[in-house]
């Protein structure tokens, strides 16, 4: 099962679960990541230990996407 998390002021929240032998979990995965997309979080995924890159679309054989806002700094 695949996990959509976003990090927020409790640590993470789970947005979303899937398999990819369900259609409808997928499709609600898909929507809520476009929303959070849509709110300004980034959608993060790993690419091995230490190592990360940002991805537009839920990448639906992912283990675990992660949702983050930008780092802010001046």
């Amino acid at each position: 099962m695949s996990k959509l998390i976003r990090m927020d002021p409790t640590g993470h929240s789970t947005l979303a679960e899937w398999t990819t032998d369900d259609p409808a979990s997928v499709d609600a995965a898909v929507r809520a990541f476009r929303a959070e997309l849509d709110r300004g979080y980034f959608g993060m995924v790993s690419t091995g230990p230490g190592h990360a890159e940002q991805v537009r679309e839920l990448p639906v054989d992912a283990p675990l996407v992660i949702l983050r806002l930008p780092i802010s700094g001046g």
